[in-house]
């Protein structure tokens, strides 16, 4: 097994794999959580092969487009890497992380933790926040044709995994639900740095979208 030739094979299974895939979760997320993952790693003592591998793979079949399955997509992340005769091992660590890798509504409890997984975590969370986050956050919210914001419906904080999954809030509760708290639940030093300034940038923005809501000069 060539890990490099792994590497490369997977970056093309994925961008193949995603390719119509709604814009927030398509292979450019992909793309820069594989980054993110690759600069938190350098001040991290991680086997860099499982970082690249579970960040690559971590949204191969998201369960929010799957019916809500969480098996499709260790599922698909295990049959490739099969078929690239990488070491069990390495794909049970894959599975993991792609397993607990999620918010969930900050309440679930993660049934495994490594550093390598605390990396692609933190890749992954970077990019739901700061200018990228606030992107992503509306084009979602669009996807699902929810309503920008209603001063009527107060975010709900503290949700069960089923509640987060199963949320028509409208897109800014979701700042509150989870983009907001991403800050405080970073795992390395890197991320915490990184985080802050994405943080204070959608806070920005947040006191910015509700003086133009309200008609504030």
């Amino acid at each position: 097994m060539n890990k490099e030739t792994v590497i490369l094979n997977t970056k093309i299974f994925v961008q193949q794999t995603l390719k119509n895939a709604e814009g927030g979760h398509d292979w450019f997320h992909i793309l820069r959580v594989w980054n993110n993952a690759k600069l938190i790693a350098k001040s991290e003592n991680v086997d860099i092969f499982i970082v690249e591998l579970g960040a690559l793979l971590h949204d191969i079949a998201d369960s929010k487009f799957n019916n809500g399955d969480e098996t499709v997509g260790p599922k698909i992340a295990r049959e490739f890497l099969e078929s690239q005769n990488v070491a069990n091992s390495i794909i049970v660590h894959v599975e993991n992380i792609i397993t607990n890798i999620s918010f969930k509504g900050g309440n679930f409890k993660q049934k495994f933790t490594s550093p390598e997984l605390e990396v692609v975590q933190d890749a992954d969370r970077l990019d739901a926040i700061g200018a990228i986050g606030i992107a992503r956050c509306f084009n979602y919210g669009g996807f699902k044709n929810r309503t920008l914001y209603d001063p009527k419906i107060p975010p709900k904080l503290n949700q069960t995994k089923e509640e987060y999954k199963n949320s028509k809030a409208p897109t800014i509760n979701h700042f509150y639900e989870k983009l907001l708290l991403l800050k405080d639940r970073m795992n390395t030093i890197t991320g915490k740095k990184i985080a802050e300034k994405r943080h204070t940038y959608m806070e920005v923005f947040l006191q910015q979208f509700y003086d133009e809501w309200n008609g504030k000069k």
